[in-house]
């Protein structure tokens, strides 16, 4: 078949994944196969061929926003056929603390797709397969895709920040999952917020009815409730902790983040304003998200590229130089 494979993580090298053939995957017991359809591109992917992540495994494909259908390994409730999206978690070892308490996304021994074990950047991929989720028809390949790590996630940072129905809510930065959690919240009815860098981000982010729209140095002109980062910069987290009013909370949505700098406690997080991390997703965020976002007619802003463009897609990412998703349609 056909992949984009890592051989060795580089921060420098602007095309860091081989284009070629490689054996197909087989499913092992208690896996589907699943050819593919489409691959959201993740930040995350990124710090995964930049080696800012330690080092999982190579070679690798990477990819865990992955639409396919399911071609072997069939179960009674998972037929040949069925189309269904995989996340970043492929699986937990439900024995320890964490899983036997609901909150397997802190998992002592998890894996993770398109990092230690082989991504959707690819015509075929396997996946356990209890950790695929059936897809609504009301959602389209194209934009399923990215809802199944920024979209996911996103929502689980709502969900970490508490946010109530009608609240003020700071999106910091605006790009893959700030701009679907845009819409939850509008759904929410909450009042939006949004901070962020570069121009056409901003507009996005106006012409999606956010109430306020600033750079990334500007403070909204209200107090907010609660703030969620999109952005891997301590920087960043402290202009949205500086946002809140007392007893507000920030989540902060990012995998790798760069130090958070020198900070005023009396004026900052005095109040009991709270800094709280987003880790992982479980599997009823994606159930409930993916319910949500068919209801509401979720629809992705997103840029397609084809399989062999997949360093070009990353380094779109990097740049900021799309708008909303980019997705790889195999």
């Amino acid at each position: 078949m056909k992949a984009a494979v890592l051989t060795k993580p580089s921060p420098i090298a602007e095309r860091p994944l081989h284009i070629g053939d490689v054996l197909q995957p087989e499913s092992a017991a208690g896996q589907v196969l699943l050819k593919v359809r489409a691959c959201g591109v993740c930040r995350t992917d990124l710090h995964i061929t930049e080696g800012e992540l330690p080092q999982g495994r190579v070679p690798l494909i990477p990819g865990h926003q992955i639409v396919g259908d399911i071609v072997a390994g069939a179960t009674p409730d998972l037929p040949v056929g069925t189309r269904v999206g995989v996340s970043w978690i492929a699986g937990v070892d439900g024995t320890c603390w964490y899983c036997q308490h609901d909150k397997e996304n802190l998992c002592d021994s998890p894996t993770f797709t398109g990092y230690t074990v082989d991504g959707g950047y690819a015509q075929y991929a396997t996946a356990r397969a209890d950790f695929v989720f059936p897809l609504p028809a009301e959602l389209d390949d194209l934009r399923a895709a990215p809802l199944l790590c920024a979209g996911i996630i996103g929502f689980r940072s709502l969900r970490v920040a508490e946010v109530q129905s009608g609240e003020r809510v700071g999106l910091f930065g605006f790009g893959a999952s700030a701009h679907l959690a845009i819409d939850v919240l509008h759904a929410w009815k909450c009042e939006v917020h949004v901070s962020t860098r570069g121009e056409s981000h901003r507009q996005m982010a106006r012409s999606m009815g956010a109430a306020w729209v600033g750079s990334e140095n500007q403070k909204p002109p209200c107090d907010l409730d609660r703030a969620i980062t999109f952005a891997p910069s301590g920087e960043v987290v402290i202009a949205a902790l500086g946002s809140l009013r007392k007893g507000g909370v920030v989540a902060i949505n990012a995998i790798h983040l760069d130090r958070i700098p020198q900070f005023d406690y009396d004026s900052l997080l005095w109040g009991e304003r709270q800094l709280r991390s987003v880790a992982n997703m479980t599997r009823a965020d994606a159930r409930d998200f993916l319910q949500l976002a068919a209801e509401i007619g979720m629809r992705p802003r997103v840029t397609s590229f084809r399989l062999d463009e997949a360093n070009e897609a990353l380094l779109a990412v990097k740049r900021d130089a799309i708008d909303g998703a980019a997705v790889l349609v195999i």
